[in-house]
């Protein structure tokens, strides 16, 4: 097989399963929702990323080369989206309205496409783990069944970790804290992405 399916799948685990903007906001969902509330998001997230890895497997990346300056303002118009989301996160309370209603399959949807730490990483599946002879298909089916295969198994466990954490502190003190503890790390996430782990 010409894509690196297993040295890929390790590199992929390290990135699902770590902070960044997608795993923080199903912690801040989780937290506020619940996981069984949180699940069409979830779903949403995982099956999000699929917009990333199709286009770029079929040729995305050619119109990088073309457009770098396009694809720098996408880069930085999503990173400060994200940091929105992050303020909006940090202003939440646990101390919950069970009628609320929980963000949807298409909430979670726009997650990745929105998230640069995402397109980072499906970036580098095409470049580091694949030969230049790789055929789109093979490349593209390979990367995005193993991505596909981690979000679902990671971030149920990411959602339920929030409800967990919102059991232990909804509508006391420690509440405010974390939610900007939340916030703060969504937010490191996104400038680590743009000043260090996305080059």
């Amino acid at each position: 097989m010409s894509v690196a399916a297993a040295s890929f799948a390790i590199f992929a685990a390290s990135q699902v399963g770590t902070p960044g903007p997608a795993n923080m906001a199903l912690l801040a969902t989780g937290a506020r929702y619940g996981l069984r509330r949180a699940m069409p998001f979830v779903f949403g997230v995982a099956l999000g990323k699929q917009l990333i890895i199709w286009p770029v497997g079929f040729g995305l990346m050619q119109l990088a080369d073309s457009a770098p300056w396009l694809f720098e303002a996408l880069k930085w118009a999503s990173a400060l989206y994200i940091i929105w989301l992050a303020w909006r996160v940090a202003n939440l309370r646990l101390n919950t309205n069970t009628e609320a209603k929980a963000p949807g399959f298409a909430a979670g949807l726009i997650v990745h496409p929105l998230n640069p730490k995402a397109w980072a990483m499906v970036t580098a599946g095409f470049t580091a783990f694949t030969t230049a002879d790789t055929p789109s298909l093979e490349a593209t089916v390979t990367i995005a069944l193993i991505l596909l295969g981690l979000q679902l198994v990671l971030h149920p466990i990411w959602t339920y970790g929030g409800e967990r954490i919102a059991r232990s502190v909804a509508g006391r003190p420690a509440e405010k804290y974390l939610m900007w503890t939340l916030a703060a790390l969504t937010v490191a996430s996104v400038l680590f992405v743009l000043f260090a782990g996305g080059k």
